[in-house]
């Protein structure tokens, strides 16, 4: 059976590596191709998605690959298992320099959401390994998450998936719901900090992906927290592949989901 673990921990010092083989932004942002999800794949993307497959093949496990620039693609039989990879979520900030992005690795037993079953986010900025479990949990750096909960009353709002323009249109629409905005460019990461109750909620201002938010989304439901995509119910049937189909909106409630929904869609 594979350590779905290790191999993670593995692919890290793999894209480690594509990360000092590109050092500065003029190695990193040159767009050599568009990915499937529709969005241009700039070297760095690139680089560190070839690392993971390369290392994902060195398993010899069965299974469907789902990944941001690639789209599809079958190992072995395929069978049952999918394995949905963002090499880097945050390659924004990846190639610019700025230390918030990750490495997002979820392993499912089917081909939607709640089939998901292991969940990996790796923060390369701060060292940090956040991982979770169906059924039994979430962790940072092996320390069970839960104990310390978003505010009901939301302190902190991330938005995630952020144009000027639509930060400016959607935040006079949260005066009196979210007390501050933070915007940090990762989407993966920033469910990972809602599952820590390192903010409140988090919203997307366009259509996440499966491949955005299939490891962290299994964090925030195991630390019986909120998240949905309010434009393509049910959450858990969402299909695993890397078509945009719904804003995501979490929080610690579905009632707080709701009305930051109800806010973003006035």
């Amino acid at each position: 059976m594979t350590d779905w673990l290790a191999t993670c921990r593995a692919a890290v010092e793999d894209v480690r590596g594509v990360l000092a083989e590109l050092p500065t932004r003029v190695e990193r942002e040159p767009i050599v191709g568009a990915g499937k999800g529709g969005d241009d794949t700039v070297a760095i993307d690139a680089a560190a998605e070839d690392a993971i497959v390369r290392r994902l093949d060195a398993t010899r496990a069965e299974f469907t690959l789902i990944s941001e620039e690639l789209g599809e693609r079958v190992f072995g039989t395929g069978g049952a298992t999918h394995v949905v990879v963002d090499p880097i979520d945050g390659s924004l900030n990846a190639k610019r320099g700025i230390p918030f992005f990750a490495l997002s690795l979820a392993v499912a037993e089917g081909a939607t959401m709640d089939d998901v079953h292991f969940g990996y986010v790796y923060d390369f900025g701060t060292g940090e390994e956040w991982t979770a479990e169906r059924g039994r949990g979430a962790f940072l750096d092996g320390v069970a998450l839960g104990p310390v909960k978003p505010k009901d009353q939301i302190e902190i709002l991330s938005f995630e998936a952020t144009l000027t323009s639509a930060v400016a249109e959607k935040a006079a629409q949260m005066v009196g719901i979210a007390y501050r905005l933070r915007i940090m460019g990762s989407l993966a990461l920033s469910l990972c900090h809602l599952a820590a109750g390192r903010i409140d909620a988090v919203c997307s201002l366009k259509d996440a992906r499966a491949v955005d938010i299939a490891a962290a989304q299994l964090l925030v439901r195991e630390c019986g927290l909120a998240i949905d995509l309010p434009e393509a119910p049910p959450f858990g049937q969402a299909p695993l592949d890397t078509e945009g189909r719904s804003r995501v909106v979490a929080a610690g409630t579905p009632e707080l989901c709701q009305g930051l929904f109800a806010a973003l869609d006035r």
